[in-house]
């Protein structure tokens, strides 16, 4: 098990980087890794592992699942109206149907086994979507319209619906359904009719329970302090999301999914420092549970069976895609503020198939139903037709079609490389500039351009600079790099060619600022700089 999980984690982060590298999603490369080391090619993974890839995928989709909900925005989803609710039920339903209808006609399938069919290819990708609408969040692409929250609400309400229907109908075509359900006063309904009761419990109490398990976490987190760091709290909070996706699996009365994501969105609500060091800890653990969830994802399509059915099956995906998610995403979004340019951001945003297919695909041919091997070839042809695709297109395609506008940082970790800049001389003004820069870095990780204008009376004295330099900043990224000319100038023109966050620059003397900055060259530069600037004071 060892040597398997070495081969995931590091064939799946370096194919995955180098498919970055290519243009392509990482999740391609990643999940090219899964097919390889899997057991129908070179069978590199240990029987083991694959024996417990389903609590490993569960496990990385509830890190996802709760990125998700980390990253909810009330007042996005109150301005959009019933739109993600809609979201959550006509795509995946209309979808459904027309693969249903699709597989009649070129499968011959009957209804009840179509309609199986399309309740395991319209669940929609977490892992795939999750992710996607997080990062436009994170560039403001659909932001000022709730699109990508939107998005993220209806994927999961989705799953809900087409998991409840398709264990409905597993039960049916297997004749172990029960006869009803007998209510005070001799009423029976059968499965169909507690179809709606159901669904509403699912959602119900999988809302109920996220909000008593983000209450449990504020007050052992934040108000108890029974940890210490965000590793901790992290920690702590996963263990608490995983919990809900097993009980759900043990006691299926709720949504486990839905749970975990009400989970995030509360606790944003009910405590948002908290829900932010949280935020950062879940983007930490997605970086490995990313690798194994689409290593072991690649490691599941079973290629043998897509011969007879990859033409087909092609067919069948385009018409629930093109028809029926489109009839749904139409209906969605009716009476909406949407421009028909975002309605059709939601073709490459909103149709990633992955987890979903991989965790459900093989049930009906375990359960003996006729036509079993079909369906588990064309779940695996749609991982693996509309996981690269959604992946790519989905930053592809946001720039086009959508709005771009201000990133909230209070509902999604906007990360990008920090870069600071200390501007020194040869006085011995620069080991408190370097100690200050140094302070700064290593709080923000972020790497320091060390700038040195040199003066014509000084031509030497750069190297004991660099050598300061090298003994203060020796744990820190850092590039030292030196300039000639009028000094105020040369500092700014430097911090914006690198992209600089702030400069640090020193000040000499006790007196106040306004005294001793008049005519120097901190007085300049705090005048003409487009960035943050900070004065140290000299140590005497």
């Amino acid at each position: 098990m060892l040597e398997s999980t070495i081969w995931i984690l590091l064939m799946g982060f370096f194919v995955g980087q180098i498919a970055r590298r290519l243009r392509v999603p990482a999740l391609v490369g990643t999940v090219l890794v899964g097919m390889v080391l899997g057991p129908y090619v070179s069978n590199i993974i240990a029987p083991e592992v694959l024996g417990a890839a389903d609590s490993l995928r569960a496990v990385a989709v509830m890190v996802i699942l709760m990125k998700a909900g980390l990253g909810l925005d009330r007042e996005k989803l109150a301005q959009q109206g019933t739109v993600a609710l809609r979201l959550g039920f006509l795509p995946a339903a209309c979808e459904a149907v027309a693969i249903a209808v699709a597989s009649m006609w070129l499968l011959r399938f009957d209804f009840a086994t179509g309609l199986l069919l399309g309740c395991i290819i319209g669940a929609e990708s977490p892992a795939v979507i999750v992710p996607g609408m997080l990062r436009l969040k994170s560039l403001g692409w659909g932001v000022k319209k709730g699109i990508p929250d939107a998005i993220l609400t209806g994927s999961a309400l989705s799953d809900v619906l087409l998991l409840l229907v398709f264990s409905l109908l597993l039960s049916f075509l297997t004749q172990s359904a029960a006869a009803g359900v007998v209510l005070p006063g001799g009423l029976t309904l059968n499965s169909v009719q507690l179809l709606p009761f159901q669904i509403i419990l699912q959602i119900g109490l999988g809302v109920l329970l996220g909000w008593l398990a983000a209450r449990l976490l504020v007050s052992l987190l934040a108000r108890q302090n029974w940890t210490q760091n965000a590793v901790q709290d992290a920690l702590v909070a996963a263990c608490f999301a995983l919990l809900l996706v097993v009980l759900a699996v043990d006691v299926p009365v709720f949504s486990g999914y839905l749970a975990v994501i009400a989970t995030g969105f509360f606790l944003i609500e009910m405590d948002a420092p908290l829900a932010r060091r949280l935020r950062g800890g879940f983007d930490s653990l997605w970086v490995i549970a990313e690798i194994i969830l689409f290593v072991l994802l690649g490691a599941s399509i079973q290629l043998s069976v897509l011969g007879n059915t990859f033409l087909v099956g092609l067919v069948i995906l385009a018409i629930g895609t093109c028809v029926g998610r489109c009839i749904g995403w139409y209906l969605s979004t009716l009476g909406s503020n949407w421009t028909w340019k975002e309605r059709l951001f939601l073709l490459p945003g909103n149709s990633a198939k992955a987890t979903v297919q991989a965790a459900i695909g093989a049930i009906p041919l375990a359960q003996g139903i006729e036509g079993g091997e079909t369906i588990l070839a064309i779940a695996a042809l749609s991982i693996l037709v509309t996981a690269p695709i959604g992946a790519w297109a989905i930053p592809a395609f946001a720039p086009r079609l959508l709005e771009q506008g201000e990133v909230d940082p209070t509902k999604v970790s906007a990360s990008r490389r920090i870069g600071l800049l200390a501007a020194v001389d040869t006085s011995p003004l620069a080991v408190d500039v370097l100690t200050k820069v140094a302070e700064f870095a290593r709080r923000s990780d972020a790497e320091v351009v060390v700038l040195h204008v040199i003066r014509v009376d000084d031509p030497q004295g750069g190297e004991r600079l660099r050598n300061q330099t090298r003994q203060i900043l020796t744990d820190i990224r850092y590039r030292f790099v030196t300039g000639v000319g009028a000094v105020p100038e040369e500092i700014v023109r430097t911090a914006q060619a690198y992209g600089v966050a702030e400069i640090v620059i020193g000040k000499r003397g006790h007196r106040s600022l306004d005294e001793v900055l008049v005519g120097s060259v901190s007085q300049a530069v705090l005048e003409i700089s487009t960035v943050p600037v900070v004065v140290v004071e000299a140590h005497h």
